[in-house]
């Protein structure tokens, strides 16, 4: 899964993604957790928009809402559920730039060393993510997301010593099926990344809290 993650300056993300319109403002985050405001890429009036999204999902229909907004979803959950069947078949797809993410391995001695993960030929990328526009109570619109979670890699699997899976992470070629492609195109570009292009290492027990946010939480463990 995905309980914590970086994203990148914003020119960064525009180097990478080269949106159409630009009407997010951020700068780099290192300890970014569920119910932030978070960036993102999506296709909308037939053009790439850069926007905030806030990362934790709220369905537009309050009938099929969690109680507690989820941050990811497995794929065939997403497909299969109510709760994101209509924003999946709408295409309402969108892909949050990254720089890395972290995970948590339960050792013998019931402790939780966490890991930095990411690219090592990217130092920019994209997860895929599903969103979708709801009102609150006061009327207040709300475009939230969540990340997909694909079956964990090899790396993975012996980082995170467990079957929860994975974020869905993009490869530049899927870009534009992921955005603009069919539901088919899409499901297709949602695959476990090549274990070969990654890098984890363990980090300091800083980022158990989502109080500290600065560039050492990715700096290795000495």
């Amino acid at each position: 899964m995905c309980e914590r993650y970086v994203f990148p300056d914003q020119a960064a993300a525009e180097r990478e993604f080269l949106p159409a319109s630009a009407w997010w403002s951020f700068t780099a985050k290192y300890n970014v957790a569920a119910q932030q405001y978070v960036p993102a890429v999506r296709w909308h009036d037939g053009q790439s928009e850069a926007v905030m999204l806030r990362w934790g999902f709220i369905a537009s229909a309050p009938e099929v809402r969690a109680p507690l907004p989820p941050p990811t979803v497995g794929l065939e959950q997403m497909i299969d559920s109510p709760m994101y069947r209509g924003p999946w078949l709408n295409s309402q797809r969108c892909i949050l730039p990254a720089a890395g993410f972290y995970a948590w391995q339960l050792t013998n001695a019931r402790y939780r060393q966490p890991f930095f993960v990411h690219l090592l030929d990217r130092s920019v990328f994209g997860f895929a993510a599903i969103w979708d526009r709801s009102e609150g109570e006061d009327d207040d619109v709300i475009e939230s997301c969540s990340i997909i979670c694909v079956p964990p890699n090899e790396l993975m699997m012996t980082v995170a010593n467990t079957d929860d899976g994975m974020p869905a992470i993009l490869r530049r070629k899927d870009y534009h099926a992921w955005l603009r492609g069919t539901p088919v195109q899409a499901k297709a570009a949602l695959q476990p990344y090549n274990p070969g292009g990654m890098q984890a290492y363990r980090i300091s027990p800083r980022i158990n809290s989502t109080a500290p946010d600065d560039p050492g939480l990715v700096r290795p463990a000495g």
